[in-house]
């Protein structure tokens, strides 16, 4: 028996968005007026419906693609999200519980291994890793803009040079809440506090996947395949993004 699980956010507006997000309805009745008909003209007196949705390519569930960590990436034109391989966004899943890591804190290397360490399995080319922090139990407040812990840089380093080519976490970014960062480097001035595991991506191209959920559904640290084809956007940094868990087997 096959089964999809569903990873990812329905794109709406709601306080854990940063941005707006607007949808306009033309709806059935509607929809024939702005075809120079009258809804009686269609059978059931109801045309076709339309939507117009504004939100920003971050928006909801999605990916981030190297254009978006910088112009250049291994000293190469960095891949926009419309140039991202297929055969990266296919591959067997790897889910590593970070849940134990305070809200606000960084994911050290120590951690991940730590964490790869119980899941059994050491991250391969091709292994899309989910980071399980459970941060998505906050989707629909204000809070899940700020309480989940982010990748290190050296930890996103670990995972890219052993082949990982997605990474992918079920809160609202892979580096720690902006408002950390922004704080620790006012108070410190190293410039190397901010967004790490984004800028880690100008020295080699990975894939980000931001705002999972459903983590806890997964039959366990592997046994799934995952599917995260982006929507092609040309020239954009990031594309909305179904992703989707394919477990084999009886439930």
């Amino acid at each position: 028996m096959r089964r999809f699980l569903d990873l990812s956010v329905a794109t709406r507006s709601t306080p854990s968005e940063a941005t707006p997000v607007t949808v306009e309805l033309l709806d059935h009745r509607t929809g024939a007026t702005v075809l120079g008909l009258s809804p009686e003209d269609f059978p059931d007196s109801m045309a076709i419906s339309n939507e117009t949705v504004t939100l920003t390519t971050h928006t909801g569930t999605h990916m981030d693609a190297p254009l978006h960590y910088g112009p250049l990436s291994g000293g190469a034109p960095a891949k926009s999200i419309d140039q991202v391989p297929l055969e990266w966004c296919y591959g067997p899943g790897l889910r590593l519980d970070v849940r134990h890591v305070p809200a606000g804190r960084e994911i050290t290397v120590d951690q991940l291994i730590g964490a790869i360490d119980a899941a059994g399995h050491e991250p391969a080319p091709g292994d899309v890793v989910l980071l399980w922090t459970g941060a998505d139990s906050l989707w629909g407040t204000a809070e899940y803009l700020t309480s989940y812990p982010g990748l290190s840089g050296k930890a996103t380093a670990y995972l890219v040079e052993r082949g990982v080519r997605v990474i992918g976490i079920d809160a609202w970014g892979l580096d720690r809440p902006m408002r950390e960062m922004v704080e620790e480097y006012r108070r410190t001035g190293d410039s190397s506090v901010l967004w790490p595991a984004h800028v880690y991506g100008r020295t080699r191209e990975y894939l980000q996947l931001e705002k999972l959920a459903g983590l806890g559904t997964l039959p366990g640290s592997t046994g799934f395949t995952v599917a995260c084809f982006p929507v092609s956007i040309a020239g954009a940094g990031a594309g909305w993004t179904r992703v989707v868990a394919i477990v084999e087997g009886p439930e």
